[in-house]
């Protein structure tokens, strides 16, 4: 793991957000085609809006989220709508931005239609990750039902998701997905969030389910 502090978060997200795209337009060069794996809440808001404005080959890119709370794009809780207006727009708005939702009372009756969707842009060039006080990154939380599922090595691309901690059902990558990227970030702010990460690195992932993924990942984080 290596750990990168930031003496404030706006140095943080201009930063890391210039890594990102950097990275992008490496795989796009040599490939001609790149994927960028990300997470929902707000706490990357401003690092999708600078990507946002960012000369790239967007036509090209392949956008997804690490996974999903089984919403509508309606609903205030949905991720993906999110992602539209932070992300998918301005130069950005070009991308190909591949669902980890569609109309269903499960997850599980469109998870194999999804899955079919995301694979064709695996292994991920990007990954960007966040990480809950309670150690879980993605849907992968501690006391998850299917999280043992999403540990193994054999784990598919997707798996359903239902915990405690979440209020509704969700889809998420697991980790021999996530593990796969060929470049993992992962974002933490706050005194809180460093002392789980403290925490994380002494604990097994079916503790600290974030713990899987930190052996090849850039940690950034400011107060």
């Amino acid at each position: 793991m290596e750990f990168r502090e930031y003496p404030d978060r706006e140095l943080m997200f201009l930063s890391l957000a210039n890594d990102i795209a950097s990275q992008l337009a490496d795989f796009l060069r040599r490939d001609g085609r790149a994927s960028l794996c990300v997470p929902g809440g707000t706490t990357p808001g401003p690092i999708f809006d600078t990507l946002s404005g960012v000369d790239l080959d967007w036509p090209n890119v392949s956008v997804f989220l690490n996974d999903e709370r089984w919403v509508p794009e309606t609903s205030d809780r949905s991720n993906t709508a999110l992602l539209r207006s932070r992300l998918i727009r301005g130069k950005a708005n070009q991308a190909c931005l591949v669902p980890l939702y569609a109309p269903a009372q499960t997850p599980e009756e469109m998870l194999d239609a999804l899955a079919d969707g995301i694979r064709p842009h695996l292994p991920i060039s990007v990954l960007l990750l966040g990480m809950g006080n309670d150690m879980h990154t993605a849907s992968l939380f501690p006391g998850a039902d299917r999280l043992t599922d999403a540990l193994s090595s054999s784990a598919p691309i997707l798996l359903p998701m239902r915990a405690e901690a979440a209020v509704e059902p969700r889809v998420t990558l697991t980790v021999p997905a996530l593990r796969s990227a060929m470049n993992i970030h992962v974002l933490i702010t706050g005194p809180e969030k460093r002392a789980a990460l403290e925490r994380a690195q002494t604990l097994p992932p079916e503790e600290a389910p974030i713990r899987a993924l930190l052996d090849l990942a850039t940690v950034h984080w400011a107060e």
